[in-house]
């Protein structure tokens, strides 16, 4: 942990916006007044530090190539080194647990859980796990997904459905099949036969989903549902405890979650190319229309900070309230009230911004450095 320090001359992103105003660190915590060194940070941005609350970047990371799984925590470190670098203090890696198999496997799942928990003590980002279950497994796996949860104390879980079942309802072999059969180390006809048992099993596997939730919610766990298409779909979820409803694809299903009180997750991605690869509604609509409390990395970790800038800068939202979405919003919705924002008694969490570029400079996360470059690197040694 850095020694008791006092940020001096950056303009620094307190709740009400930007101020020129000095900044305490003591004991890994934002304070109210230091007796330590002062740091001259005048031409940087000083933000609260970004919380990821689903993140699947990190898959490139533990296997660069098929078959190159061999080193789970060397891994880890790697994709922890990559969020510091884009600001990130606090992340969740979303791993599925899934028919799909190879990384998305349950098997895998084990694997990266256990690293998790292994590299903690290594690194200084808070790194945590989400489990991403698939709603088709429920029926079959929902007693193991339970005994996973508890074995690695994993917070957040979140209900999705992959399966292909417009293209099997119309009688067509789904698309990607056999790429995604070999993914999984299986024949594409043995494949075929899982994907569509799977899909004829669905109202059983649903019915198994609802106590399943309602489960994780007694054992106070955060529950999500991915993908809500309809407000009944949202209430439905809502009914079992999931009170995240991540990436809605439509308006609709949005506006429930909204009335029903629920936290609703964007993904930064559609936010920074301007709309949904799948076709789905637009994040900035969505955002504009007051229907998001967060913004996830999805598949990209540097479209954070990407689209909180651009929703400031478009005047969507004003600067405090677009870095909210990255920071204190991600915090509300997850119940962790000791970070989110630059306030006396919170985590030090800090992502430091050059004030003309606007690239990440530095990353604090709870009073530890986690990156450093440049400038900023000189003013912290000088």
């Amino acid at each position: 942990m850095i020694p008791d320090l006092r940020l001096v001359g950056a303009q620094v992103l307190l709740p009400e916006g930007l101020e020129e105003a000095p900044l305490a660190l003591s004991g890994g915590a934002i304070a109210r007044e230091s007796s330590g060194r002062e740091v001259d940070l005048s031409g940087f941005l000083v933000m609260p530090g970004m919380i990821d609350l689903h993140g699947d970047a990190f898959e490139k990371h533990l296997a660069p190539r098929r078959g190159a799984m061999k080193d789970i925590e060397r891994g880890l470190v790697a994709c922890e080194a990559e969020l510091a670098a884009n600001g990130v203090a606090t992340a969740y890696l979303a791993q599925f647990v899934s028919w799909e198999g190879g990384l998305r496997g349950p098997e895998f799942a084990e694997e990266v859980f256990g690293g998790v928990q292994a590299v903690r003590g290594r690194i200084g980002t808070d790194l945590r796990a989400q489990l991403r279950f698939e709603i088709s497994m429920a029926e079959a796996h929902g007693d193991a997904m339970l005994e996973t949860v508890r074995r690695h104390a994993i917070g957040y879980v979140v209900f999705n459905d992959h399966l292909p079942h417009r293209r099997l309802e119309a009688g067509r072999r789904p698309a990607g099949l056999t790429s995604q059969a070999l993914r999984a180390g299986r024949s594409p006809e043995r494949h075929l036969d899982l994907v569509r048992s799977l899909h004829e099993g669905m109202p059983a596997a649903r019915a198994a989903a609802t106590p399943l939730a309602a489960e994780l919610s007694r054992m106070g766990v955060t529950v999500g549902s991915h993908d809500d298409a309809t407000a009944e779909e949202r209430r439905a979820w809502h009914g079992t405890g999931a009170r995240i409803a991540e990436f809605p694809e439509t308006q609709e299903a949005a506006q429930a979650a909204r009335d029903l009180g629920d936290g609703i997750v964007l993904g930064s991605p559609n936010l920074v190319r301007g709309g949904s690869h799948k076709g789905n509604a637009s994040a900035l609509d969505l955002v504009a229309a007051g229907l998001c409390d967060a913004l996830a990395s999805d598949y990209h970790y540097p479209s954070l900070r990407g689209a909180a800038l651009r929703l400031a800068d478009e005047g969507v939202l004003d600067l405090a309230a677009a870095w909210g979405l990255v920071s204190s919003g991600p915090a509300r919705i997850l119940g962790l009230e000791d970070r989110g924002a630059l306030r006396p008694g919170l985590r030090a969490d800090l992502a430091i911004l050059d004030a003309r570029t606007r690239d990440v400079c530095g990353t604090i996360s709870g009073g530890r450095i986690t990156f450093l470059r440049g400038e900023a690197a000189a003013r912290f040694v000088a």
